[in-house]
């Protein structure tokens, strides 16, 4: 049972899918919630869920990261709350359908300050805490796609990658502070992500041992953030497609994902 004094798990994009399963995760482990997604009654709902199921102390936020001012907004509110977050989940994302050019800048703009910015600041503005208190827990929602080949569109994986790279270069500088950080890669997953993207129809004939739930993305990313490692790549089957990648240079990744495409 969790109490005012246990340690706190930030999660954003928390109103459903991955996001709101990890809030039941760390839930399940005792911890306090202080959960950011747009949607305030999506966050009340699991708010009350969570309270009744886990006796938990949950604090929601409703914030729309595509705001700049956002990290700042988080920050002030945690500091008027008084609450010192000690587990960070960045999980908020979704992607683009469309080419390159279909898109409109302000579409690219917003996708990646949710998806790359937004990630960041809130390690940078709640590392401080963690390091002083010599306790820390990042989970940095990343992506299959971030293994595989480029394909033509908005450069989600583009951003995968350079999630798991900042991921690494966390937990290499503040590891010996008490702090891990760890970025996961979870492939199809159960969630609103194909539907925002109007790609439904699309994935929905793909095998159904390709996929996963939220549930289990997000325990085995608590799993793996809690035992210190460091990528992690969710579903045996994907572990095997991230293999298979690896062993390619670049350049046939390249030249395989082109042929793939209509002529």
């Amino acid at each position: 049972m969790a109490t005012p004094a246990a340690r706190t798990a930030l999660i954003t994009g928390a109103s459903a899918g991955i996001g709101a399963a990890f809030a039941a995760e760390f839930a399940s482990h005792g911890h306090n919630l202080v959960l950011v997604a747009r949607r305030a009654d999506k966050l009340r709902e699991i708010a009350s869920q969570l309270e009744s199921e886990y006796k938990t102390v949950v604090t929601i936020l409703p914030l729309d990261l595509s705001d700049p001012e956002a990290g700042e907004q988080v920050s002030t509110f945690l500091e008027e709350a008084d609450i010192s977050v000690d587990m960070l989940v960045n999980n908020a994302g979704y992607a683009l359908n469309g080419g390159l050019l279909d898109v409109s800048w302000n579409e690219h703009q917003a996708m990646q300050q949710v998806m790359l910015t937004s990630y960041f600041e809130l390690c940078y503005r709640l590392l401080p805490g963690m390091v002083e208190r010599g306790y820390g827990r990042i989970i940095n929602v990343s992506s299959l796609a971030a293994m595989m080949p480029a394909t033509p569109g908005n450069l989600y994986a583009a951003i995968k990658r350079y999630v798991n790279d900042m991921s690494l270069a966390i937990d290499y500088e503040f590891r010996d502070s008490g702090v891990q950080c760890c970025a996961i890669c979870p492939g199809f997953t159960y969630t609103e992500f194909h539907d925002v993207m109007g790609v439904r129809d699309r994935v929905s004939k793909m095998p159904k041992y390709l996929w996963q739930s939220a549930a289990e993305v997000a325990q085995e990313g608590y799993e793996a953030v809690m035992a210190g490692k460091l990528i992690v790549i969710n579903g045996r089957v994907n572990r095997v497609w991230a293999w298979l990648m690896a062993l390619l240079p670049r350049s046939l990744q390249y030249r395989g994902a082109r042929a793939r495409r209509p002529a």
